[in-house]
């Protein structure tokens, strides 16, 4: 056959003969997939072979797991009945079973061609499965993709490590039809394919539209003297001696004055973890790789992250968003995506973002915050995930605060001594290489990070709609403080949930005049700051709402 008839009548193959499958065809096709491109020359495509009966029948038991929740997902009785008719596995029935997977653990080191995206090593393992499919199809062969299992469970199973990650299970054997020359599909009309490939021409490119009310840069403030008095009036008329809740006091007036009322009701408070990676991480600055973002992201989504047990604990909805992480995640996962980019570039030499990037960071963090809120939900924590971003949140600090960079930097998560001069002098040098116009936008493009420009828009919208705004540590203070530099008003429904044991985290809080409700040393980030100080800040609203009055108890002020 010639390469295109190969091409052409290759298919995923569910149904097999009995027939073995001699070694030479098996070596040939996986040589024939090491042929394949590998990104940066990293060989990260590895192979598993499968030929345990015991094995294939649990690999069958999670597809059948899977393959009963895909069935559910369409409301259609007639779609349901023929997705069950539907054969499409043979995991059982093929003499053998293929694993291809790729080694993330090669990110750790500088790897040519994944600046920008970590993703291409994984490309280049689809590149290596296409190759084998083509040269089994030559032979005489087939092989069919099973992709609805639970990922994680298999990863168990075949006792792969964390770093590797599997595209699929592979049923490989000689295939006992041709599907009359068509997909399987086709033929069983589920779905016609296109009979030729969607192609355009890209000629220009939409501005993005940002919003005024997230350029505002003046002062917004509205007199709020009158219900001011009122609340003050209620909080010293409860059964208690003047000023004795303390920070409860002003907490509760606080919020009284943000919603204008005496009986503030916090409604369907949620907190949202924005998530990033940062090109500044390649250098060396954080004491986890890159790749770890990725991972506590599905961490957060299967609930076991710290910041899942508190808002579990507290009643607090949980949103996850995806920024910028430097990985593809399923489209059928509960997280949002706003991803500007797989990560921002490296600002030791040249901007993290531009322009374009950092309005459309603003657009869709206000876009999230906004939908959250027609949701019916009035108070909103910021959380945050991303390796390398308090070299990024330091950065941002000094510009801001005008304050040597060594003022603004810490250990972050876990950098021992060594590591912190490390981070030191490659932020020292990055402020020194700038070159660009002295604007605050500018820098912001220059040395910003996805989340935290996200965060920052999210802020200005939650403002905007008129929501409390929980601030949880150091890299959502800098984010807030930035929002504070465009639209100072929104300190006045900003509550700071606690003080971080990072280094500048108290600066900054100084600077603003704020008094945070915790001190217990955290710097976890996540946003867990804002879920362990929210029963305090439901403790402010039940005493204003719900504590008797001298009158109504019959008490003597005096």
């Amino acid at each position: 056959m010639t390469l295109d008839e190969i091409i052409k009548s290759r298919r995923d193959t569910r149904h097999f003969t009995n027939d073995t499958i001699p070694d030479e065809v098996i070596q040939k096709a996986l040589q024939a997939g090491h042929c394949a491109p590998s990104v940066g020359l990293t060989d990260a495509t590895k192979y598993y072979l499968i030929k345990s009966a015991e094995i294939k029948k649990a690999v069958k038991e999670l597809f059948l797991d899977y393959d009963h929740k895909a069935s559910n997902l369409t409301d259609d009785e007639l779609q349901k009945t023929q997705y069950k008719a539907l054969k499409l596995e043979a995991i059982e029935e093929a003499p053998l079973g293929l694993v291809i997977c790729y080694d993330r653990s090669v990110l750790n080191n500088f790897t040519i061609g994944t600046v920008g995206s970590n993703e291409a090593i994984k490309f280049s393992a689809v590149c290596a499965a296409q190759n084998i499919w083509l040269s089994l199809t030559e032979q005489g062969y087939s092989m069919g993709w099973v992709s609805i299992i639970n990922y994680y469970q298999f990863k168990l199973l075949l006792g792969l490590p964390e770093n590797i990650e599997p595209l699929g299970y592979f049923c490989v054997g000689k295939p006992a039809t041709n599907y009359n020359n068509q997909p399987m599909l086709q033929q069983l009309n589920w779905k016609q394919k296109q009979e030729n490939p969607h192609v355009e021409e890209i000629l220009f490119s939409t501005p993005v539209s940002v919003p005024d009310s997230l350029r505002v840069t003046t002062q917004l403030h509205t007199d709020d003297s009158a219900i001011s008095e009122a609340l003050q009036q209620e909080i010293d008329n409860k059964t208690k001696p003047l000023g004795s809740l303390g920070v409860l006091e002003s907490l509760a007036k606080q919020i009284g004055i943000v919603f204008q009322t005496l009986e503030p009701k916090i409604t369907k408070p949620n907190i949202v973890v924005f998530a990033a990676d940062h090109g500044i991480a390649n250098h060396g600055v954080s004491a986890y790789p890159q790749d770890v973002t990725r991972q506590m992201v599905n961490n957060f989504l299967e609930g076991g992250a710290a910041i899942n047990v508190f808002c579990r604990q507290n009643n607090i909805e949980l949103t996850i968003v995806d920024a910028g992480v430097n990985y593809d995640f399923p489209t059928n996962i509960n997280l949002v995506s706003a991803k500007i980019g797989k990560g921002t570039q490296s600002f030791l030499h040249g901007p993290a973002m531009s322009q374009t990037e950092l309005d459309l960071c603003f657009v869709k963090g206000a876009a999230i915050v906004n939908s959250i809120f027609e949701t019916g939900c009035n108070c909103i924590g910021f959380g945050e995930m991303g390796i390398g971003n308090t070299s990024t949140a330091s950065i941002l600090m000094s510009i801001l605060l005008q304050l040597p960079i060594e003022d603004c930097i810490g250990k972050g998560t876990g950098a021992n001594d060594e590591k912190l001069i490390q981070k030191q002098n490659i932020l020292k040098n990055a402020l020194g290489n700038y070159r660009g116009s002295d604007d605050l936008q500018s820098k912001l493009a220059y040395f910003g990070g996805f989340e935290i420009m996200q965060m920052t828009g999210g802020m200005l919208q939650a403002k905007e709609n008129n929501m409390l705004i929980l601030v949880d540590g150091f890299i959502c203070t800098v984010a807030f403080l930035i929002a504070y530099k465009m639209n100072p008003s929104v300190k006045e429904n900003a509550i700071f949930c606690h003080s971080s044991a990072e280094k500048g985290h108290q600066k900054i809080l100084d600077y603003l005049n704020v008094q945070p409700l915790l001190q217990l040393d955290l710097r976890l980030g996540e946003g867990t700051g804002c879920a362990v100080a929210f029963p305090i800040i439901q403790s402010a609203v039940c005493f204003l709402n719900e504590m008797a009055s001298f009158e109504s108890a019959g008490i003597s002020k005096k």
